[in-house]
């Protein structure tokens, strides 16, 4: 693709080079070659960046006094981000392969344009997979199930009767979306557990990722949905009626129990628990570790942009270093023992 298509689909300005420069891909500043473009976020890597092979360089305004005359340069407010742009644009696309031959299809299946379907997957019943839609080598998709445009379900993922996925929804490897919720009843007499009735639904809206091995549940009796844009990396839990916001970001080994909510635009960092029936609020952002308990409602109100919430029960770093510090040297005054010779 030319330099010059690239800078009309993402933004930015092209204030040095040729807008016919031909550009293969992205890469690193070590890697870089004659068709590809780097990045610089600040003037130390901008200096790295433009002293590579690459083609094309992207970088703040002002980040430098003076360009090289043997590079093509763009100027963006988000470097990284139009690099990232690039990359998606860039990345080449898999031909559609049709369905294979050890692919399993049931009855009723409306399959959309350019659907692929790998060997040995399995698509149920009256599923719905929309144009464009990749459903990799052994991956499962159940009765019903309902997939938009141009998703991809990696190999051995799981979708159970019930759920729904928006457009451009990316599924990796491993994961199962729309199983039971964990939900039992007690019998206060025996002791024994039964089951609470686990029926209700899963939706996953528009360019949601599942990272590998997550697990998200259905709603108990209504539903559990993962709204617009939000990105869930490996190993994450979702329970039932949980219902996570706008541009949210699930960062590894997170856990969230059942009818808990996140606001949009969130960031949940990795081994986050959250109990059941409490609230993450608005742009709310929770360090490695830091525990929600059970029916709590955790926000920014009274708090500077961008403070982190840290333990548990979750509370701004800041305060949680001072509890520290002060246990800390509590617990050295008392470790020197009486005085000797004193009272």
């Amino acid at each position: 693709m030319k330099l010059g298509e690239l800078v009309d689909l993402l933004g930015g300005k092209l204030v040095q080079g040729r807008a016919e420069t031909e550009i293969g891909g992205v890469n690193s500043t070590v890697q870089a070659g004659p068709e590809d473009v780097v990045f610089a976020q600040d003037e130390v890597s901008a200096t790295d960046a433009l002293s590579t092979n690459a083609g094309a360089v992207v970088l703040r305004p002002g980040t430098v006094k003076a360009y090289p005359s043997d590079k093509a340069i763009v100027e963006s407010p988000q470097p990284r981000l139009w690099f990232s742009g690039a990359a998606r644009v860039l990345r080449p696309v898999a031909a559609p392969q049709g369905v294979v031959p050890t692919a399993v299809v049931g009855a009723n299946v409306d399959l959309g344009e350019n659907v692929s379907i790998g060997p040995c997957a399995v698509i149920e019943d009256n599923a719905v997979l929309g144009d464009g839609a990749r459903i990799d080598a052994g991956a499962f998709i159940g009765k019903g199930v309902r997939i938009g445009t141009n998703c991809h379900i990696y190999p051995r993922a799981v979708l159970y009767p019930g759920t729904t996925l928006g457009d451009r929804v990316i599924v990796h490897a491993g994961s199962v979306l729309g199983s039971d919720g964990f939900g039992y009843v007690r019998d206060s007499t025996t002791g024994a557990y039964t089951q609470f009735p686990q029926q209700g639904t899963l939706v996953i809206e528009d360019d949601v990722e599942v990272g590998a091995n997550s697990t998200i549940d259905r709603g108990a009796l209504a539903e559990t949905r993962i709204r617009r844009g939000t990105k869930i990396d490996n190993l994450v839990h979702i329970g039932h009626n949980c219902d996570i916001g706008e541009d949210v970001i699930l960062v590894a080994l997170t856990g969230i129990s059942g009818s808990s909510s996140v606001g949009k635009g969130a960031v949940i960092a990795g081994q986050v628990g959250i109990g059941d029936h409490a609230h993450v609020g608005e742009g709310v952002i929770l360090g490695g570790q830091a525990g929600v308990l059970s029916g709590k409602t955790v926000t920014n109100e009274g708090l500077k942009p961008g403070t982190v919430l840290w333990g548990t029960p979750a509370r701004p770093l800041k305060q949680v270093l001072r509890e520290i510090a002060v246990l800390s040297r509590l617990a050295k005054g008392k470790s020197r023992g009486p005085v000797e010779g004193g009272v």
